[in-house]
């Protein structure tokens, strides 16, 4: 029986030291669970904190595109799976300091408004920190329930709080 594989884009943050090590060892996760040998991954960025408590540290992220043959269910599991190995806690409080954040943002052309999931993510395309790592790697995807590819809403995003990361 043949799989069938689909595009599934994955935005990851960590804003708890070492951040940089906590992305690379998410990158290497999600290189790993990859299947049919699609694995594109942007440069990281450090962003202000979008919708968090005073004081919060900025975070860095970036957007991975991976191919899977996983239903949105499953890989959502092997993602929040992940992110508890790494000490997040199963239950937090939304927006809350994390080690690593895994949300899954597109799984093909799949669409859910599911309680637990909500395909395509429902800030994916007003987030600059989504957009613009993703337009890296796919600038000419179209979204479900979108008419603007991802690059055409990146030039459209305040990138403000959005710089390149360099490591010291």
């Amino acid at each position: 029986m043949n799989k069938s594989f689909c595009r599934a884009g994955i935005a990851m943050g960590s804003n708890i030291e070492p951040r940089s090590l906590h992305m690379k060892q998410a990158a290497d996760f999600l290189h790993g669970v990859c299947e049919d040998g699609v694995f594109r991954i942007s440069r990281c960025y450090e962003t202000d904190p979008v919708d968090c408590a005073p004081g919060t540290s900025s975070f860095l992220n970036a957007v991975a595109e991976i191919s899977t043959s996983l239903s949105p269910e499953e890989f959502l599991a092997k993602l929040q799976a992940y992110e508890i190995s790494q000490g997040r806690p199963a239950r937090h409080d939304k927006n809350s300091p994390r080690t690593i954040d895994l949300d899954l943002l597109y799984l093909g052309d799949r669409v859910s408004e599911a309680e637990h999931l909500t395909l395509p993510h429902p800030r994916a395309t007003s987030r600059a920190f989504v957009l613009i790592p993703l337009s890296e790697i796919s600038p000419d995807l179209v979204l479900p329930g979108q008419h603007q590819n991802i690059a055409s809403l990146a030039s459209q995003c305040d990138d403000s709080g959005l710089r390149l990361f360099s490591p010291k």
